[in-house]
């Protein structure tokens, strides 16, 4: 039959399209759960890469905060003598030496026999000017700090990536 009226009771499903119908309602429900799965994935996803962003801002801005309270502290270094304390010219004084020995290019000396004539030392954060004798300070190189002269020198620079120990090789 291929017309129905109103008047016409609809059959009984066959066990075939009852079967399909569940198979086709199964099929909605599995592609619905699979779609709610992949938006959850997503979120979290965006939610993972939001706070990666976050922690690494934050990482940033507190390098640089740290950054600029640690700035380099400058102290000055004066040529000693060993013996008497009274300020030298830079050119006495040699570079500080690393280890137990000085190397001058004409082979290695141990500091405690020197090369001959006075010993000279640097003072850092002491005061007083060539010929009078230095008030302060203290023999110990100070960490993390740029070490200049009177005249200018650079003797040594400190901060971030400097490290403080010594190396040596063995030749």
């Amino acid at each position: 039959m291929r017309f129905q009226d109103e008047n016409t009771v609809p059959r009984e499903p066959t066990l075939a399209e009852r079967r399909a119908r569940q198979q086709a309602a199964r099929r909605e429900r599995e592609e619905a759960a699979a779609k709610y799965a992949a938006e959850e994935k997503s979120k979290k996803r965006k939610r993972i890469l939001i706070g990666a962003g976050v922690t690494v801002g934050v990482v940033a801005l507190i390098a640089v905060g740290y950054s600029a309270a640690n700035d380099e502290e400058t102290v000055e270094a004066r040529c000693v003598d060993e013996q008497t304390g009274v300020v030298a010219d830079d050119s006495n004084c040699v570079q500080p030496a690393s280890g137990s020995t000085y190397h001058s290019g004409g082979g290695f000396y141990p500091i405690f026999i020197g090369t001959g004539g006075r010993q000279y030392h640097y003072n850092y954060g002491g005061s007083g000017s060539v010929g009078q004798v230095a008030a302060g300070g203290t023999t110990v190189a100070p960490k993390n700090a740029r070490v200049s002269t009177p005249s200018g020198k650079t003797i040594s620079r400190g901060g971030l990536g400097v490290s403080s120990g010594s190396s040596s090789s063995g030749s």
